[in-house]
């Protein structure tokens, strides 16, 4: 499928992409879509419902009548659910609405849900998107020249743009967010899709992040180890396939580390918050004797 690639003014640059098959050509599940959303929205309950039942209700416990011969029901204290003030009837607890899918399973949902936008015609190509100042103004623009001013809005950007995202944030109808961390649920909830064309390269290589290319993993490549930035839950058999499918080599051993994030701090005039850098995952791929892997191509 291939798509014309515009610019935030609206107009056509003259360039064309062509999206992968492997992602935005496949038939939809959407029994699988089904489940991620149940679950994105399930974990976005707290569960700290609750309502006191009878034996938690502080009132007293005294007779009010007596057993018999009054004509009525027999009632035995102001606790009863019956009464006004008492207890409720099987009420709701705080309980976990969390519950585990597959994570194979949600990576199969999130490109149906690419799959499904794609071959309804919702998906729209910039070239990139920067702004020099947070101003929601000019990203208002941007959707209006697009003619999608009206429309609900997902824009996909490869890493994050803190400009970007400060501009889009007073919309209702938009949201921004990076390639890495759209899930199905922004995706079926959009009705157009954004994706920048760095964002689309970052799609397309799927479990492997990008090359870590610093001067240790560099000396490295006269061993035939190459090293990758990888996905959290990405294991060794997902890697070394991905790594010979992007790049046609014998892939003979893959070890992997995570790299826990660095403590940071920041000062304001009240107090000091501290946190942590993101925590990543690297991924030292052995390739046969001979083979070569060219970092540039297919990028």
């Amino acid at each position: 499928m291939e798509l014309s690639v515009y610019n935030i003014a609206g107009k056509d640059t003259g360039k064309k992409i062509t999206l992968s098959d492997e992602i935005f050509g496949i038939v939809p599940n959407e029994h699988v879509v089904y489940l991620d959303v149940k679950q994105y929205l399930a974990n976005q309950r707290q569960g700290t419902h609750k309502a006191k039942e009878r034996a938690e209700v502080s009132r007293s416990t005294r007779k009010i009548k007596k057993q018999k011969g009054t004509g009525g029901a027999r009632a035995g204290s102001m606790k009863s659910p019956l009464m006004k003030g008492g207890g409720r009837i099987f009420g709701p607890r705080p309980r976990d609405y969390h519950f585990k899918l597959n994570k194979k399973v949600k990576a199969l949902a999130r490109q149906s849900a690419l799959a499904a936008k794609a071959q309804s015609g919702d998906i729209a190509i910039l070239d990139s998107v920067s702004f020099a100042t947070p101003q929601t103004k000019a990203y208002l623009a941007m959707l209006k020249a697009l003619q999608l001013d009206n429309t609900k809005t997902l824009l996909i950007t490869p890493e994050v743009d803190k400009n970007v995202v400060l501009s889009g944030r007073n919309d209702p109808k938009t949201k921004v967010t990076t390639a890495g961390d759209v899930n199905t649920y922004d995706l079926v909830n959009a009705g157009k899709l954004l994706i920048t064309t760095a964002a689309i390269e970052k799609i397309k290589m799927g479990i492997i992040k990008r090359p870590a290319l610093t001067e240790k993993s560099q000396a490295m490549q006269e061993k035939g180890q190459y090293t990758f930035v990888v996905e959290l839950t990405a294991n060794k058999i997902e890697i070394a396939k991905e790594v010979k499918k992007m790049y046609g080599v014998d892939v003979q051993d893959v070890r992997t580390m995570r790299q826990i994030g660095k403590v940071k701090s920041k000062s304001t005039r009240t107090k000091v918050t501290s946190g942590r850098t993101s925590t990543i995952k690297k991924a030292i791929v052995t390739v046969a004797p001979g083979e070569v892997i060219d970092f540039y191509q297919g990028i």
